[in-house]
Parts: structure tokens; C-alpha cells; sequence
């Protein structure tokens, strides 16, 4: 168990806070947030590695309109047809 001593005004904001998401108490919403921050942080270094990826992952492309029109085009051959 992890006791924090906030000063009164944050206390006050948190427990507003709280109140107005719904949480039966700060503690509740404390440990929502830092939950969501972790999750946060999970995806980020998710992203961080497929563009590392991506940067590793052959020559560059120049994405022109034409680049794209094609790559779009491939993506529209390959759905199923009903």
C-alpha cells in the first residue's frame, strides 16, 4: 500500500475529479489514471518500434499522389467480392 500526502488544493481537485468521472472514491480514479498512463506509454513504444521498423525495412519511397493512387488501387483488388 503506497500513502501520498498531496496538499489540500490537489487533494480537492482530485477528489472533484473523481466525483465527476464517476469514481467512488480518489484512490478509485488514481489508479485509473496511472493505469491509462501505463497504457499510454505501452503504446507509444509500440509505435516507436514498427517506425523503427519501417525506417529499417528497405530503400525509401516517395509517397507521391500517384504512390498512393496505386497502393490504393492494390488495396481495392484485393477485397473480397460478394
Amino acid at each position: 500500500m503506497l500513502n501520498i500526502s498531496l496538499p489540500d488544493n490537489l487533494e480537492t481537485v482530485i477528489t472533484q475529479q473523481a466525483e465527476q468521472a464517476g469514481f467512488d472514491t480518489a484512490t478509485d480514479y488514481l489508479v485509473h489514471l496511472v493505469l491509462r498512463e501505463q497504457e499510454r506509454l505501452s503504446q507509444q513504444a509500440k509505435i516507436e518500434a514498427l517506425l523503427l521498423e519501417g525506417l529499417e525495412s528497405g530503400e525509401p519511397v516517395e509517397a507521391t499522389d500517384e504512390w498512393w493512387e496505386q497502393k490504393h488501387s492494390a488495396l481495392i483488388a484485393q477485397l473480397p467480392m460478394d
